[in-house]
Order: structure tokens, then sequence, then C-alpha cells
């Protein structure tokens, strides 16, 4: 494939992007994903947010047994050739994972909300985690901060199944048990 500069990408006329596509984009610091052949590109993100990403990455590998694993955006889930998510931590089946990216829907996917990502993060993309069969899926709002876990119920569909904010703890045990306080995840950027 032919590298192209921002300015043509996509070609006019090319049709749904597929995740080869995705090949020719530059390595410019953004987060691009492509849900059914669309693209989407999100900024880098602020100092809340990649606290908290990086503060659940810490907490969630401290208690992952051996057959997940946990990694950080930005890592490629590809469940197909149309859709490339890069949550902002994850956990997936350690036997699923190739070194660049994880081809089976992982069995835990954190999204942090942005204003740039808030509305495809709650919409779109948790709908396409739910498609493709993500157990959990967990959306943090560093404002608060608070935690939204939901899981996937019987017939397949994402149910809320807890809520902690401030410092309220929360304890899951999907994929595996770990405790969690909101506002442990700021760390020093936590009010007083």
């Amino acid at each position: 494939m032919t590298v192209m500069t921002a300015t043509e990408f996509p070609p006019a006329g090319s049709g749904p992007l597929t995740v080869r596509d995705l090949e020719g984009l530059p390595d410019d610091g953004r987060r691009y994903e492509l849900i059914d052949g669309v693209l989407m590109m999100s900024p880098a993100q602020g100092r809340r947010h990649q606290k908290i990403a990086l503060r659940l990455g810490s907490r969630l590998e401290a208690a992952c047994p051996a057959e997940f694993d946990v990694l950080a955006a930005p890592f490629a889930i590809h469940p197909g050739g149309a859709v490339e998510l890069q949550p902002d931590v994850l956990v997936g089946r350690d036997s699923d994972f190739t070194d660049k990216d994880l081809p089976a829907a992982p069995v835990l996917a954190v999204e942090v909300l942005s204003p740039s990502t808030a509305i495809h993060d709650l919409n779109t993309k948790k709908a396409v985690y739910e498609r493709i069969g993500t157990a959990s899926y967990w959306v943090i709002d560093p404002e608060e901060p608070a935690v939204t876990v939901f899981e996937l119920d019987d017939t397949g569909r994402y149910t809320q199944t807890a809520k902690a904010a401030g410092g309220e703890p929360l304890e899951v045990t999907r994929p595996f048990p770990v405790r969690l306080v909101p506002n442990d995840l700021l760390g020093r950027l936590a009010d007083p």
C-alpha cells in the first residue's frame, strides 16, 4: 500500500476502509480507530485521562491472574477486517494475543471519557464491544471521578452492574476480583 499524506486519506471514492488501510496513516500521536469501515481519530489525551489509565492499568496488572494480560493504549483489537479498537485499558486472555494485536474480543475494555470521545465511548464503541462479545466494559468519567461497569447479560446485551464515584469503593469479580476507589485513580490530582 502506498503511504498517503493526511490530506489524501482516505482517497476519494475508495469506499469503506479496512484494518489494512490503517497501516498508511502517520504516526502522529493520535489514536486512529476503525468502526465498520469508518475512521475515527482521537487527539492526544489530557493529564487526568492519562493518570487514570496508567493507575487503573497498574491496579489491574497487580490483580491479574496468569491466564490474562493487561495492556494500555495504543494496542489494537482486531475482531474483523473493518474494525480496529484501541481502548484506554484492556484485558484479554493471554492465549488470544499476538505480538501486534488482539484478534479476539477482550474480556474487559475500559474507556476514560474526554470531551472529544465521550459520545462515541458511551454509544458507538459500547455497541461495538457488546456486538463482538466483550464480557465487561467500563467507562470512567475523570471529572467526578466515577467508574461505571457494564457486563453482558444472558441475552448478550450490556447491563449496568455497578457504579462508584469519588471515595466509594468498587469491587468487581469479572474478569477477576479487583477493588478500586475512583479518587485513588487520580493519585496526586485528586481534589483534597
